[in-house]
C-alpha cells in the first residue's frame, strides 16, 4: 500500500518502533527524531527499505521535519528525574504544536498518560496535563491519546518484576493500585487509526485494555506465567513515599521515586468513560494476560521450554 503521506515521530523508544510498523503498512513515510539516532538502527528493520529517515533530535530538525510532513507524533515521554518532567511533557510538545500551527501538518497527535490533571500531587501528571492544554491551545488539529499502562516485550514494568523475581519476598506498593494495562500493538495501531479517522481533532482518548487489574494481582500474574511462588507484601503508601525519596538520590535510574507513590495514592489509572476510547477508534484490545508469555518466558527457571 502506498499513499505518500509523511509523518514525523518524535521518540525512538518502546512505543515508536510499532507505531513505525503499523504506519508502513499503510503505506506512510516516517521521519524519526531521535537524541541518539545511531543507537536507533533497529528501527529502520520496522518498515520497508527507504521507508524510514532518523534525524538527531535538535529544533532546527524539528522544524524542518513537521515543514514537510502530513501528520507529526509525539511520543517523548520520561518517568524521571522530575526536575525535567515540565521540560519534556510540557515545554516540548508547546514547540512542536506552535510549529505545526505555522505549517500544513492535518494533525498532531500527543500522546500523554491516565491521570493527567493539573490538581494532581505528582509532578509528572501535572506535567502531562500542562502539556495536552498547551498542545490543544496552540494547534486545533490536535489529539490527545492518554494510555493506561503499556505492556510488551520491550516495557519496562512486566520486565522488572520479572528481574525482581529472584528475591523471596516482593513488597508491592499500593498493591490494590488499579491499571487498565494495554498490549503495546493495540496501542500503536490505535496511534495510526486516529490520523485515518476523521473528526477526533481536538479530543482527548483515554486508551485501557480489556481487563482492570490491581497492582497485587498483575504481580502476581507475573509470577505465575513464569512460574515462581514468592511472598508479596503491601507496603503502605506512606512508606513507599519515604523508600521512593531515598532511592531515587541512588546512581543510576531508580526502582521506585516519590513522585510515582504520589501517583499510586491518587485515582486509579483505568479508563474514566468521559472521553473517547480505544473502541472509537475501531480496535479490540487483545487479552494482555495471554500475550505476556511471549516475552516473560525468559524469568523462568529453565528459560522457554521449562515447565510452569
Amino acid at each position: 500500500m502506498e499513499n505518500n503521506k509523511i509523518c514525523t515521530i518524535l521518540g525512538a523508544g518502546f512505543v515508536g518502533r510499532y507505531v513505525v510498523k503499523y504506519l508502513d503498512r499503510k503505506g506512510y513515510r516516517s521521519i524519526v527524531i531521535s537524541r541518539n539516532p545511531f543507537r536507533k538502527n533497529y528501527i529502520l528493520t520496522q518498515a520497508r527499505t527507504g521507508y524510514v529517515n532518523i534525524v538527531k533530535f535538535n529544533f532546527t530538525e524539528i522544524k524542518k521535519a513537521i515543514q514537510k510532513s502530513d501528520y507529526v507524533l509525539n511520543l517523548i515521554g520520561i518517568l524521571g528525574p522530575s526536575e525535567d518532567f515540565f521540560k519534556i511533557h510540557s515545554e516540548l510538545p508547546d514547540y512542536i504544536s506552535k510549529v505545526c500551527a505555522t505549517t500544513e501538518c492535518k494533525k498532531f497527535i500527543h500522546v500523554s498518560a491516565i491521570g493527567a490533571n493539573k490538581n494532581s500531587k505528582s509532578i509528572y501528571q501535572q506535567s502531562k496535563f500542562s502539556g495536552e492544554e498547551k498542545v490543544l491551545k496552540n494547534f486545533n488539529s490536535s489529539v490527545i491519546i492518554r494510555p493506561s499502562l503499556v505492556v510488551g516485550a520491550e516495557d519496562e514494568f512486566t520486565n522488572l518484576w520479572g528481574k525482581l523475581s529472584i528475591f523471596p519476598i516482593l513488597p508491592v506498593v499500593s498493591s490494590k493500585f488499579r491499571f487498565q494495562p494495554i498490549f503495546v500493538n493495540d496501542l500503536a495501531k490505535a496511534i495510526v487509526n486516529v490520523i485515518e479517522i476523521k473528526g477526533n481533532e481536538g479530543k482527548i482518548i483515554e486508551i485501557g485494555g480489556n481487563k482492570v487489574i490491581s497492582f497485587g494481582d498483575m504481580v502476581k500474574l507475573i509470577l505465575k506465567i513464569i512460574g515462581k511462588k514468592k511472598l508479596i507484601i503491601d507496603m503502605p503508601l506512606s512508606l513507599g513515599k519515604i523508600v521512593g525519596a531515598i532511592l531515587q538520590l541512588l546512581p543510576g535510574r531508580p526502582l521506585l521515586t516519590k513522585d510515582q507513590c504520589l501517583i499510586l495514592g491518587e485515582k486509579d489509572n483505568i479508563v474514566s468513560g468521559n472521553y473517547l476510547t480505544i473502541n472509537d477508534l475501531k480496535i479490540s484490545p487483545v487479552d494482555v494476560e495471554g500475550k505476556m508469555s511471549e516475552w516473560l518466558y525468559r524469568y523462568r527457571d529453565g528459560g522457554e521450554f521449562a515447565k510452569v
